[in-house]
């Protein structure tokens, strides 16, 4: 027999089983306006911040040439002076642990300015304390330098130290 439920009707209101079909027009229309506001939006707050973004930023640790000089001599300075150490001196250590803060400090500040990344100097320097900290990273602070890696980064300190004296 069949349902009581089946036969008799209902009293609430029918639900539809075709649903509305949205028209592409009006989707369209509220995605360009949509992307409209979106737009105005991001031109104004460009245009807002622009002012800010066009001043040059100095870094904060902006150096004069002169300042750059000396402290790149005093790196020069302490990687001879800890190159020339002799294998079993008892303060190798403590002298390769002031070069590599002494060499992290230098290329920290000077890495990000623009106008010495050029220099003969700065490149020398550089390519020298990467080879000295390297090798120490590698083989610990007490292994002596190999002879011609040593020859090669007293080179590059020479050739760095006659470009500072030129200017370079």
């Amino acid at each position: 027999m069949a349902s009581p439920t089946l036969i008799t009707p209902s009293t609430s209101t029918p639900k539809s089983l075709i649903t509305p079909i949205r028209s592409k027009l009006i989707s369209s229309v509220t995605t360009t306006t949509t992307a409209l506001r979106r737009r105005e939006f991001l031109s104004l707050s460009a245009g807002i911040l622009s002012p800010s973004l066009l001043l040059p930023a100095t870094s904060a640790f902006a150096a004069t040439d002169e300042e750059y000089v000396k402290e790149a001599s005093e790196v020069i300075q302490k990687v001879r002076s800890t190159l020339n150490m002799d294998k079993g001196d008892p303060n190798i250590a403590d002298s390769v642990a002031e070069l590599r803060e002494a060499s992290n400090y230098w290329v920290a500040k000077y890495r990000r300015e623009k106008a010495l990344l050029g220099r003969a100097s700065f490149r020398d320097i550089y390519s020298a304390l990467n080879a000295v900290s390297g090798h120490y990273v590698s083989f610990g602070p007490t292994t002596p330098i190999p002879a011609k890696r040593k020859v090669r980064i007293l080179e590059e300190m020479d050739t760095a130290e006659k470009a500072l004296q030129r200017g370079r």
